[in-house]
Order: C-alpha cells, then sequence, then structure tokens
C-alpha cells in the first residue's frame, strides 16, 4: 500500500504522468509515459563496452555500471519529456526478477525519488512489462494469449488482468533467448549473440542440417532446448575446421529448428484456448526474442491460418526497457497497487499466479 504522506496527483490532473526506470540486466534504462499512451521519453543506456570483453554480461560490473549511469539517464528521459519532476504522479521501478545488484540500484533510485517528490512507488516484475506492453502499442483488452520469450524466460501465459495470469506452459531447461546466446558462443559469434546470430542466418542455408525439433507434435504447451544446443554442439565437433559459410547454414538451420517447436508450442496453447475457452483471444508475443524478424514471421503466419489477431509490440519495446515499466506502473496506479518504500527487489519473481 501506498505510504501516508504519499501525494496521489492523479486526484486532480488528467492524464497523469508516471516514470519508469529499468535495470534488471546491462541496460539503464529510463523512461516517462503518460495514462493516455503516449511515451514522452524512452532513453536506454547500454553497458556493451563493459561486457564485450569477457563474451558476456558480468554481474558486478552491470550493477556498477548502473550506479554510475541511472542519474544521468533518468535525467535525460525527463528533459526529453518535457517536464520536471514535480509534474510525475509516480515513480515505476524494476523490483525483479533480474540481476539482483542492478535490480538494487535501479528500484533504491525510484524510492528515492518518490520518497523526496511525495509520490507512489510502484514496484514492477520486469516480465509484467513485457507483458502489458501491447496495451501500451495497441490498446489491447483483457484476456489475450501471450508469448513471452527472452535471455531468461519463455513461457505462454494468458493475460487475464493487471496481477492475474494462468501459465499455459514453460521452458524445461534452456529459455528460447539463452539458447541463442548459447549456440552464438559455440559459433564464436560476438555479443550480443542472439541478434548477431539472427543476422548471420541470413547468409546461411535453413534447410542444410536438419537439427532435431524438442518436444515437437507433444500435446502440452511447454519447451526444451537443451537437446536441440547439444545437437548443434556435434555438428560443430564433427566439422572440424568450420567455415564462414558453415556457420551462417548452423546459424540459419539452428533458428528455423527454434522456429517450427515455437510454432508448435503456440498452436497447442491457441488450440487450448479456444477449447477450454469456447473462443479465440488475441495473441501477443513479448520479450527480448520476440525482436527476432524469422520468429515473429512464423508467428503471424501461424496466427493468421488460425484465424486470430497477432501483435507483436515494435522491436525497440521487446527488447529491455523503461517504457514498458513505466507503462505498467500506469496499469498498477490505476488500480490503487503501490508498495511501499520497504520493498524488497526479488532476484526471482514468478508471474503466474499458480
Amino acid at each position: 500500500m501506498a505510504e501516508e504522506n504519499v501525494n496521489l496527483k492523479s486526484e486532480t490532473r488528467s492524464p497523469f504522468l508516471v516514470l519508469g526506470i529499468e535495470s534488471s540486466c546491462d541496460e539503464t534504462a529510463a523512461s516517462v509515459v503518460s495514462n493516455d499512451f503516449r511515451i514522452l521519453s524512452n532513453i536506454v543506456g547500454s553497458q556493451f563496452e563493459h561486457h564485450q570483453p569477457y563474451g558476456g554480461v558480468v554481474p558486478e560490473l552491470a550493477a556498477r555500471a548502473h550506479a554510475e549511469t541511472i542519474d544521468i539517464i533518468v535525467s535525460r528521459a525527463i528533459t526529453e519529456a518535457g517536464i520536471s519532476f514535480r509534474d510525475l504522479n509516480a515513480v515505476a521501478a524494476t523490483g525483479g526478477p533480474g540481476l539482483i545488484g542492478g535490480v538494487l540500484v535501479g528500484a533504491t533510485f525510484g524510492k528515492a525519488l518518490a520518497l523526496a517528490n511525495q509520490i507512489p512507488f510502484l514496484a514492477v516484475n520486469h516480465l509484467e512489462g513485457h507483458a502489458l506492453t501491447a496495451r501500451l502499442t495497441d490498446q489491447l483488452d483483457f484476456p489475450y494469449l501471450l508469448l513471452l520469450v527472452s535471455g531468461g524466460h519463455s513461457q505462454i501465459l494468458i493475460v487475464k488482468d493487471v496481477g492475474s495470469y494462468k501459465l499455459l506452459g514453460t521452458t524445461l531447461d534452456d529459455a528460447v533467448g539463452e539458447a541463442f546466446d548459447k549456440v552464438a558462443k559455440l559459433l564464436g559469434i560476438d555479443m550480443p549473440g542472439g541478434p548477431n546470430l539472427e543476422k548471420l542466418a541470413l547468409k546461411g542455408d535453413p534447410e542444410k542440417y536438419r537439427f532435431p525439433r524438442p518436444l515437437l507434435g507433444r500435446p502440452d504447451c511447454n519447451f526444451s532446448l537443451s537437446g536441440l544446443k547439444t545437437a548443434v554442439r556435434y555438428k560443430i565437433n564433427q566439422l572440424c575446421n568450420i567455415s564462414s559459410q558453415d556457420k551462417a547454414d548452423i546459424s540459419a538451420s539452428f533458428q528455423k529448428a527454434v522456429c517450427d517447436v515455437i510454432v508448435d508450442r503456440c498452436a497447442n496453447a491457441i488450440d487450448k484456448c479456444q477449447l477450454d475457452l469456447s473462443k479465440s483471444l488475441s495473441f501477443v508475443a513479448a520479450g527480448g526474442v520476440a525482436a527476432n524478424k524469422s520468429i515473429r514471421t512464423a508467428l503471424q503466419t501461424l496466427s493468421y491460418q488460425k484465424g486470430i489477431q497477432f501483435i507483436a509490440p515494435p522491436i525497440s519495446l521487446c527488447t529491455d526497457n523503461a517504457a514498458m515499466i513505466a507503462w505498467a506502473g500506469v496499469e498498477r496506479f490505476n488500480k490503487g497497487d503501490f508498495d511501499g518504500f520497504d520493498f524488497l527487489p526479488k532476484p526471482r519473481w514468478p508471474l503466474d499466479n499458480s
């Protein structure tokens, strides 16, 4: 609940403004969003140069970089929005899940801003930020079906309402984004692994290697990609002196296998919704991997075949950003669902209610 001394500015002002702060991994981001679906600013600060020498994100370096730049990023977001801190009605910050050092930096900074300006603080589940983005971009009504795919999560859920989710399927091992990054590392592709593998796949033959499609044809909605990743490693070892064209062909063949798995899993979820709910739901893809154009195209084709609406937010709002955190803050503000300044960040924070 909100602290007693918090000033609920929404009672006297419409539209109202929420500052969002995102720091769950290796981007320091801040955004100002209004409750009338406008993104007034959306600043993302990359830490690429800090982590590139190590071939992956180093948690300690990430937390330090967040602490060094968060005040600059937030100030830029306020300036670009053309407002002052006094114009804000609430501050929303990622409260988890994520790398706990970075989450602590963002949440603490957000609480300090809210306290200094006597406005509500909202601790946002990073996954809920992704889940609600389609409502910001497309004003989508509840309920809808969601594929949430990112570096650490692969889930299919029914989004019933703000804070209300039903899990239909999840990963049994590697998340989709994690599999992309691990295969990219096996191939010696520079970070960011997933996006660079996608680029390389454009030069390859997706039919060159027939990699396994784990769980394909199974009636559930779960994912398993560790076997596919292992098959790629065996193929790389088998080829020995791997050429640049080999890398492109492996990338394309791996990506095609992932697309086939995702489409099969999502087709099951769509059918399940139509059977259990006796109606079709709009289908949303969100999270960093939803920026992959091959996956987006495959899901769009599936949705067309099933006769349902498909929505994928703009690519800039699929990858980690603060606009989604600010919008989730707007949604929770509308419900009066505030957090106290004693909120403790959560390195793990499941989205579903089960």
